[in-house]
């Protein structure tokens, strides 16, 4: 695919020296990530390991967005955490603070509560395919906020926290009770109306790549069908599946189409290896293509009782790094991260 695509450590400081914008930090915050190989679940445990400022989840799902503009210290802490030398971390300093006098922010606020002294804890469970939530503490915690160290000025900036944290946790207690949150959120079936136009963001994977990621259906399930949306602008593109390890298929080559490029391709998946299961583990792994295999967005539904539904749904590209950690989405091989507006045909 065409686009911004994953570069190699030789370019990177030139990257770096040009960075003005927060979406042009986030952007090379997300390769890093990338490059790590790492989940956002992963980094936030590398960094309490490591024992310097936490990166809480939806933190670091915010600043990957480029909803949020970091601190230096939570900054550095995830590059840290990504395994980016030390000799490397200057550079970044300098960008992020390029950044910090284009937005007219101070480059120190002392007043303000610094990650590295005030430990804030937050739910192991995997985040939903949900906006971000707010950086607040474990909302369902009894002990929600530890204190390490207390730098003066801070004890009402913290009472703040505390409050809030009771807050959110009242409001999970009732949507626990009308229906909880934690559980996948449906999504409306692709639109594919004909000459739409949608615009999206996804990855794609070259000859020894693969992604893998996990979805929640109803252990009732009598099949599970399995919906990609790609750009046929590449053609010829084929990759195996494999369900919890067993072979399950494979994506079958399309011819190219240059004018409507986006499509919907689906497959069904036995339920012999779906009956009885909560979860799935869904593999793509690279067969062959005129160049890649791209992935934009997952939609899975199930039948069960026998009427088909909605099950869950993986969004997948730089922009959506919430809906990837809460499908434990992984790549290997990446040649393709960006994002593609297209027609769906007519």
């Amino acid at each position: 695919m065409h686009g911004l695509r994953v570069q190699g450590l030789g370019d990177e400081p030139e990257k770096l020296e040009s960075v003005t914008s927060p979406q042009e930090l986030a952007r090379l915050l997300a390769e890093q990530q990338t490059r790590a190989d790492a989940s956002i679940r992963e980094l936030e445990r590398r960094a309490d390991r490591a024992g310097g400022p936490r990166l809480p989840r939806a933190t670091c799902a915010d600043i990957l967005a480029g909803h949020r503009f970091p601190k230096k210290a939570v900054m550095v802490a995830f590059l840290r955490a990504c395994g980016v030398p030390e000799d490397q971390l200057p550079r970044w300093e300098r960008a992020w603070e390029r950044v910090a006098i284009a937005q007219g922010r101070p480059l120190a606020t002392p007043d303000a509560i610094d990650p590295a002294t005030t430990e804030v804890t937050e739910p192991a469970a995997p985040l939903n395919d949900e906006p971000p939530e707010q950086d607040h503490p474990d909302r369902t915690s009894t002990n929600p906020v530890s204190r390490r160290r207390l730098r003066p000025g801070r004890s009402a900036a913290l009472a703040t926290i505390a409050a809030a944290t009771i807050a959110a946790a009242a409001f999970v207690v009732l949507t626990d009770t009308f229906g909880s949150q934690n559980r996948p959120q449906a999504a409306p079936p692709p639109d594919t109306s004909a000459g739409r136009s949608v615009t999206d963001d996804g990855r794609a994977f070259g000859p020894g790549g693969s992604s893998r990621f996990t979805v929640t259906v109803d252990p009732r399930n009598t099949g599970v069908r399995l919906t990609r949306r790609l750009d046929a602008g590449i053609a010829e593109q084929t990759a195996s599946i494999t369900v919890e390890q067993a072979p399950a298929g494979a994506w079958q080559p399309l011819p190219v189409e240059p004018t409507y490029r986006w499509k919907d391709q689906s497959i069904d998946i036995s339920p012999s290896l779906t009956a009885g299961r909560r979860s799935l583990t869904i593999v793509n792994t690279f067969v062959s293509s005129a160049e890649d295999f791209n992935e934009f967005i997952y939609f899975i539904d199930h039948k069960v009782n026998g009427i088909w539904s909605r099950a869950d749904t993986v969004n997948v590209g730089p922009d959506h790094p919430a809906s990837e950690a809460a499908h434990h989405y992984r790549v290997t091989g990446l040649t393709y991260a960006g994002t593609r507006t297209f027609d769906y045909p007519k």
